[in-house]
């Protein structure tokens, strides 16, 4: 490992990200809410941190390798939890574990809360959770591999690491750099395109650039306690939902879309087209088992409520409109199988992702065809591209590891003493990045002893990481030269 090397970045991208801090500051001074301090004194901190990280290191420049990547993603967002939690700390005097919860909930784009009382906060706090969605939702990596390039840092392997498991293969320009801030541009866009939508839907200036963060983010943090119910607004829910739905596609979809006009990427592209079908399906199950159920009064009514959930479930937002987890009959566990579908591979959300999920089905399919037709030679495709035999094999590993691994967190979660439905949601809630849970998690962590937090934390982590990047730390052989 090069250490030296590896400090020398962590400095750099420290003292960066001690810049996001400045515009809740400015939020503090605008609305004189008394928070100015709080930031201040953390762009402070991270600054000095980061300077104490570089400056001894300054010189050392070596080449970073794809295994130095993974180090550097998982601690990063680690540390990125650590110094995002300050103004919890500082403002709200949250306990650490608590602080770094909400924090790293945020950069995770799960959208699992453990504060109450947000319509009271002051302002400059609710803005800095926001942000810190927005900031995780196409992942502060990226953003690094846009700007460290100019800096004499290359980050050819973060990006790597960074990047979903088969979109990692497609680059929608030929350098790292570049694509990083075309997708950056993109995202952008994408958030001020969405808050204007809510501001003209009625919201004001502040909840539509927040809900907009947490929107395209599919982060799911709110600035009111009742979410979306607060707004009861059939303008506003639609906006959400097709902003939500949009920021569970892959952003190189997206770009590809943009770059050519035409807006049939989308229908040709299968991931895509099997998402938009799972969310339908999903939709019509919730709505109809809502409408046979008699929770709500009409059938409208009914699809009103099950669209909205389902797109935020499916793309692990977690906005709510009613607490899905009183649903009767089997409607939360429809949602629950949403969750762990996700969105589509290189996109904001969490989850399996749909990508996966295709490759996994087929895979089922062609064993059962050879079963019938043991000398017959069957091509796994998505579209009109064969997959090749070693993206199939990290799938099936990547499934192996995912559902082992949220069957021992609910193990773990189980032994603090949660019963099962908690323990499961809880669960469901991180490694999804969903946020909202089952049982005594459905609206908060609030009341979660702190190992279950601790344990809600890691499950964010892998969620958001993908898996390969965290565990690989924890395998011997990784640490052996």
């Amino acid at each position: 490992m090069h250490w030296r090397a590896i400090f020398r970045l962590f400095g750099i991208l420290l003292m960066l990200y001690s810049l996001s801090f400045l515009p809740s500051l400015g939020v503090s001074l605008f609305y004189g809410d008394g928070q100015w301090e709080v930031f201040g004194l953390s762009v402070l901190v991270s600054t000095l941190v980061g300077g104490v990280l570089w400056l001894p290191n300054m010189r050392a420049k070596s080449s970073l390798t794809v295994r130095e990547g993974f180090l550097i993603v998982t601690l990063f967002w680690v540390v990125l939890g650590l110094v995002g939690a300050l103004p919890f700390l500082l403002g709200l005097e949250l306990s650490l574990t608590d602080a770094v919860f909400e924090s790293i909930s945020g950069f995770t784009t799960t959208g699992a809360t453990v504060i109450i009382g947000l319509d009271e906060l002051p302002k400059s706090i609710l803005y800095h959770r926001q942000q810190i969605q927005w900031l995780g939702g196409m992942g502060i990596i990226v953003l690094a591999v846009a700007i460290l390039p100019l800096m004499g840092v290359g980050g050819m392997q973060l990006y790597r690491a960074e990047a979903s498991g088969v979109a990692k293969y497609e680059k929608p320009t030929p350098r790292m750099a570049e694509t990083a801030r075309a997708l950056w541009l993109l995202y952008f866009g994408l958030t001020l395109t969405c808050a204007l939508f809510y501001w003209f839907a009625g919201m004001t200036g502040f909840d539509a650039i927040g809900h907009a963060f947490s929107t395209v983010a599919t982060g799911g943090f709110s600035t009111h306690d009742a979410s979306f119910s607060y707004f009861n607004s059939l303008t506003i829910e639609t906006i959400a939902t097709v902003f939500m739905l949009i920021g569970g596609v892959n952003f190189v979809v997206h770009f590809i879309a943009w770059r050519k006009h035409d807006l049939k990427i989308y229908i040709t592209d299968p991931e895509v087209r099997t998402y938009g079908l799972i969310f339908l399906g999903g939709a019509s199950v919730v709505a109809l088992s809502l409408w046979w159920a008699g929770v709500y009064g009409d059938g409208w009514e009914a699809w009103r409520y099950a669209a909205f959930q389902s797109a935020s479930v499916l793309t692990g937002t977690g906005y709510s409109t009613a607490t899905f987890a009183a649903w009767p009959l089997h409607v939360p566990m429809s949602l629950v199988i949403l969750a762990f579908v996700g969105g589509c591979g290189g996109s904001t959300a969490g989850g399996l992702k749909v990508l996966r999920v295709m490759l996994l089905a087929k895979l089922g399919v062609r064993q059962l065809f050879q079963l019938a037709h043991p000398q017959a030679m069957a091509t796994i495709k998505i579209g009109k591209r064969p997959v090749r035999d070693d993206v199939l094999f990290s799938v099936w590993g990547f499934y192996v590891l995912y559902i082992v691994t949220a069957l021992l967190l609910t193990l773990a979660m189980m032994a603090t003493g949660l019963e099962l439905e908690t323990a499961f949601g809880a669960v469901v809630a991180t490694i999804n990045l969903l946020g909202p849970g089952l049982g005594e998690v459905a609206t908060s962590f609030t009341t979660m002893d702190p190992v279950v937090k601790w344990l809600g934390v890691f499950g964010m982590l892998a969620g958001r990481l993908e898996i390969f990047t965290l565990l690989i730390l924890f395998l011997p052989a990784y640490w052996r030269h």
